[in-house]
């Protein structure tokens, strides 16, 4: 069964106490000093990230990448996320991370993370100023897009299953929900 637990220990988790945990296939998030620890996630949510990034991937110029979790965004010392899709540029990357926000964080929503994701860390998203935050949900094929404006997230799409959303942000990219269905 999926899961999502948020573990407290004395004092707040930082990125380097996450890096120490060991390697037993969860992934291990923290923001603001709290730990978060997840299963892995189901097939319909692997394969409509899997068909998002395949698209964006596609679309996306040359001096922008495409990945896909677990790749850490290290937003500060106790702030360290794995958004299931991200765009940023590729002279922002590490060898090991992007230490730095992206231009785009794209998660796909699960029964045992939809909370974290719709509160949590589109919060953490805005204060850490990734100008593009997009939620999918796999069971309805429906994309919300968010655009940071005056420092705080703005709803700017709703796109449901059969309609189709073009956007020049981060670069010229159209969508279909239904199409993102694996």
């Amino acid at each position: 069964m999926e899961t999502v637990e948020t573990l407290r220990v004395p004092g707040p988790w930082t990125v380097a106490q996450r890096d120490e945990l060991p390697d037993d296939g969860k992934r291990y998030e923290v923001i603001d000093g709290v730990l978060l620890v997840n299963a892995a996630p189901r097939p319909a949510h692997q394969g409509v990230l899997v068909s998002l990034a395949i698209l964006l991937r596609t679309a996306a110029p040359e001096h922008l990448k495409v990945h896909v979790a677990p790749l850490d965004v290290v937003l500060a010392d106790d702030t360290v996320v794995e958004p299931d899709v991200l765009v940023a540029r590729a002279a922002d990357f590490s060898d090991l991370n992007l230490p730095g926000p992206p231009l785009l964080a794209v998660e796909v929503l699960s029964p045992s993370t939809r909370s974290v994701d719709l509160v949590l860390k589109k919060e953490r998203y805005e204060r850490a100023g990734i100008a593009g935050y997009w939620l999918v949900d796999p069971a309805e094929l429906v994309l919300t897009v968010h655009e940071l404006r005056d420092g705080q997230y703005v709803e700017v799409a709703r796109v449901t299953a059969d309609e189709t959303w073009s956007t020049q942000v981060p670069f010229p990219v159209t969508i279909t929900p239904r199409d993102l269905r694996y």
